[in-house]
């Protein structure tokens, strides 16, 4: 190492020392050399001796073994051939004893191959077991074997792809036929139930037979009827009955799961499974967005959520484990919750009282189907009392229209009846009943409408419209009726009311037809009794029971009539302003024209024959209509007298506003309604009376000593209205000069005209302040 130092000079001593060391050496060896090569010599001169004695030698031994060999060849030849015949009985007796070893194993595995072809897998994965276990460790030292080891989990993993793969077919099969295996199972249901309830009513007559015997007796026919033709239909349907088993090929399920059972992979198989049918699941409960548009989408949509869980009930119980109850009843739950929601949703876009009605049919077939194979319907039911109310609503704004329809087209004018067969065509329709009317000889009038027996008729059939909804629900007759009452008291307190309310209020339905919708409301009031024994037979509930609702058809009538005569007040009233605005007075005038105004004489005769129609009415109504028409013709008459911009008023013009107010009173005491008593109707005309008389006498003393006493004469006169009116002629008489011929005969008449006013300002002042 010091020879790589940095020290100087080291690789020259180093090489010094090197050569002095190879001399000492080669001293060495040439001493060694100096001492043996005679001994070297010595060995090579004997060697060279022994030479010729070693040719002589190999020569007699190649000769020895010349002669040898050809004396052996035949005994060589013999023992080879004795060793080879040997070998090869050996050989033969070792390959015959391998081959009963291997046949089994190539026959075994010639075995699974034509199971493999055949499709028997779950054959031929016994076979592998049985290869595997018992023949393949018995020649697993040759190649071939070892060949087969490894095909055979390469083989299972193709039959558990090839039985998944069925599986898949399986599944969109059934995916598939879901509707069909659901529209079959339904049919079977319905079936099902239309012969129970024929058994059942059969029973029923059976039953009451001692008791009802001749009502049985036909109703026993009609229900052996109706039972012979279930029968018939049964017999008839027979060979169609279907099962879940005829429409889908469930072998593709049993042998997967066996497969994966045998494999050790049941549980995968079982968690793929369920998994795979709850997509089908969330696929089936999904609607289509215009389902509710038509029955056939909903019956599409049932179909074929009964017809998955029709599956999943089946692979319940033919399998073991695959599909428990408790999964069952989960996904169930999971299906109703989707269901009662779409239902609630795409109900809600119904507005065809028909379609709703067969969506509640099939809601009913759908929960009876599945109740029958054991999932709970409970809720579907609860929701069905939801899908009732909004049934109820499509069937109010149904017969609202049908009611405004039958209000259009009525004429208002009673019923004409020429002979006895058109009568009892009308009281067929409407329970009619006056003795009084059926003592008339024909043709005769019904005082009622045609709208009466058709708004009657239309009751009755929305009672069973809603009837119909009630039916298959699992409710006691007595929860039917208290239904049906109710339903029917809406339409009577809503919708019919709310149609009169309207029809009351249209401009075009004048006196004459409002009078005519009073006789009709009265009539149809009394048939609310008869709407409400109708429910009761329908039913088989009595009125007497205690939770029995009434009909509020009573209230409801009232109210439309009150309505429409206070419309008849409005009308009557209006009609009166229209005379009286086209009175044309001239409050200047001299002289009266000796003969009542134009318009009022026309007002009148308006009013007789109006009050002629009136007739037909309750008499409170007429009496009432009459007294109101004349007490607003009075007002309107003293409003006339006293409006403040008629600045100046004749006495020629109260003359002739007297001789009107004249024909008002002669009006009134001609008894234009029956049934007032004395003069009442004339009071409606005494302010006016006592206020012209006060003037066209001019006994301004009686009235200013008899003021505040209940004698006075002109006790309806008020002082402010008599000073204003008063006003009214001073304001004329100063530019017509009509107290000239006063002045003439006492010029001290003026100054009682002045006396007056002050003293009937004085009494306006006075009450004034007292009030």
């Amino acid at each position: 190492r010091s020879v790589y130092d940095d020290q100087p000079n080291a690789h020259q001593r180093f090489m010094e020392k090197l050569d002095a060391c190879i001399r000492n050496h080669d001293r060495e060896i040439e001493k060694m050399c100096n001492f043996h090569h005679q001994g070297f010599v010595d060995a090579i001169t004997e060697l060279l001796k022994v030479r010729a004695d070693a040719e002589k030698l190999k020569v007699q031994v190649t000769d020895t073994n010349r002669r040898l060999q050809d004396a052996g060849k035949e005994v060589i030849a013999q023992t080879e051939e004795i060793i080879r015949c040997r070998v090869q009985q050996r050989n033969i007796t070792t390959v015959v004893e391998k081959l009963q070893l291997c046949l089994p194993v190539l026959e075994m595995y010639s075995k699974l191959k034509e199971q493999m072809n055949v499709k028997r897998y779950y054959s031929a994965l016994k076979t592998m077991e049985q290869l595997e276990n018992l023949y393949l460790p018995r020649v697993s030292q040759y190649r071939f074997c070892q060949i087969m080891i490894e095909n055979l989990p390469k083989l299972r993993e193709e039959i558990k792809e090839i039985s998944m793969s069925d599986l898949k077919d399986f599944l969109e099969s059934i995916r598939k036929h879901s509707d069909r295996i659901g529209e079959t199972a339904m049919k079977q249901a319905q079936q099902q139930k239309a012969f129970s309830t024929a058994l059942q009513k059969q029973n029923n007559v059976n039953y009451g037979r001692n008791m009802h015997l001749g009502r049985s007796r036909i109703l026993e026919s009609k229900n052996e009827i109706t039972l012979k033709r279930t029968f018939e239909e049964d017999e008839e349907h027979e060979e169609e009955v279907l099962t879940a088993q005829d429409l889908v090929d469930f072998s593709p399920v049993y042998r997967c799961l066996h497969i994966y059972s045998v494999l050790g992979d049941g549980e995968i198989f079982e968690n793929y499974y369920r998994k795979q049918r709850r997509k089908q699941a969330r696929l089936v409960l999904q609607p289509q967005s215009s389902m509710h548009e038509t029955v056939e989408g909903y019956r599409r949509y049932f179909s074929q959520i009964v017809g998955f869980f029709v599956v999943e009930d089946h692979i319940l119980h033919v399998t073991q484990g695959l599909v428990t109850r408790t999964y069952t009843d989960e996904l169930w739950n999971m299906a109703l919750s989707k269901i009662i929601a779409v239902l609630r949703t795409h109900s809600s876009y119904c507005s065809d009282p028909d379609l709703v009605l067969e969506l509640k049919n099939l809601i009913v077939v759908f929960a009876d189907t599945l109740q029958g194979y054991g999932f709970p319907v409970n809720r579907l039911f609860d929701l069905l009392f939801e899908i009732r109310d909004q049934y109820n609503e499509t069937l109010l704004k149904k017969w609202s229209g049908l009611f405004r329809d039958i209000f259009e087209a009525d004429n208002y004018s009673p019923i004409p009846v020429a002979n006895e067969e058109e009568y009892k065509i009308v009281i067929s329709k409407f329970p009619f009943q006056d003795p009084e009317l059926d003592k008339q000889s024909f043709p005769k009038k019904l005082p009622m409408s045609q709208s009466v027996p058709q708004i009657y008729i239309q009751v009755k059939e929305f009672i069973y419209a809603s009837l119909k909804f009630s039916e298959s629900l699992h409710r006691s007759s007595t929860e039917i009726d208290d239904m049906l009452r109710k339903s029917t008291n809406l339409l009577l307190t809503r919708t019919l009311s709310s149609c009169l309310q309207n029809l009351i209020k249209k401009p075009h339905i004048g006196l004459t037809e409002l009078v005519q919708i009073i006789i009709n409301t009265t009539h149809l009031e009394q048939a609310c009794k008869y709407l409400e024994d109708f429910i009761s037979n329908i039913t088989n509930i009595s009125q007497v029971t205690v939770h029995t609702a009434r009909l509020y058809g009573l209230s409801t009538f009232k109210d439309a009539r009150h309505a429409a005569e206070g419309e008849i007040y409005t009308k009557l009233n209006q009609k009166i302003d229209e005379f009286i605005q086209i009175a044309d007075y001239d409050w200047t005038m001299s002289e009266s024209d000796g003969r009542a105004s134009g318009y009022l004489m026309d007002l009148i005769n308006f009013l007789r024959s109006t009050f002629q129609v009136f007739t037909h009415l309750p008499g409170k109504v007429a009496q009432t209509a009459c007294m109101s028409a004349c007490q607003h013709l009075s007002t309107s008459l003293m409003q006339m007298l006293l409006d403040s911009e008629l600045k100046q008023i004749s006495m020629g013009a109260i003359q002739q506003f007297n001789l009107d107010v004249i024909q008002c009173e002669l009006f009134a005491s001609s008894e234009p309604v029956p049934g007032f008593q004395g003069d009442t109707l004339q009071l409606a005309f005494i302010d006016l009376r006592q206020l012209l008389d006060l003037f066209m006498v001019w006994d301004w003393s009686t009235y200013l000593a008899d003021y505040g006493q209940a004698t006075s004469k002109y006790l309806r006169v008020n002082p402010s209205t008599a000073l204003t009116l008063l006003e009214k002629m001073k304001d004329s008489s100063k530019k017509n000069n009509i107290f000239a011929q006063f002045r003439k005969n006492d010029r001290d008449k003026q100054k009682l005209i002045e006396t007056v006013v002050k003293q009937l300002r004085s009494l306006v002042n006075g009450m004034s302040q007292h009030t």
